[in-house]
């Protein structure tokens, strides 16, 4: 069996649950066998053609999957998955899901916009600019 961390936006699919159990040998059988437990999670996991969503990470023993095997990443008895979503400031109405939507000005920083004018130049250090 491995222990499954459920986030607190799942949490009403699993009747409250912060931590369930299932047995899988993999991240794909897992959330199968999630699924099958609680119908309708997957969805939240995984868009339309199966694949993880962009903005959901998952964690075996504290490691992203990502950067094992993806939904390949194999599992054994006591593994520990934490099902994390990213998390997007602001609100600008209802845009979907938690899992689906990403702020727009969080977008802006990212691409270099708003950030006090700087564009991507590496701000002077010392009162002149002086190097040494």
């Amino acid at each position: 069996m491995v222990k499954v961390r459920i986030p607190t936006p799942l949490r009403p699919m699993t009747g409250g649950k912060s931590e369930v159990e299932t047995q899988a040998s993999d991240i794909q059988a897992m959330i199968e066998s999630l699924n099958g437990q609680f119908p309708g999670l997957k969805s939240r996991i995984c868009d339309d053609a199966g694949e993880i969503r962009r903005f959901v990470n998952i964690y075996l023993n504290e490691e992203d999957i990502r950067f094992m095997k993806g939904k390949d990443t194999p599992l054994k008895d006591g593994d520990q998955i934490s099902i994390v979503p990213g998390i997007a400031g602001g609100s600008h109405g209802n845009r979907g899901s938690l899992f689906e939507r990403r702020s727009a000005e969080t977008s802006r920083l990212r691409n270099g916009a708003g950030a006090g004018g700087c564009h991507g130049k590496r701000p002077r250090l010392g009162a002149a600019g002086a190097g040494g």
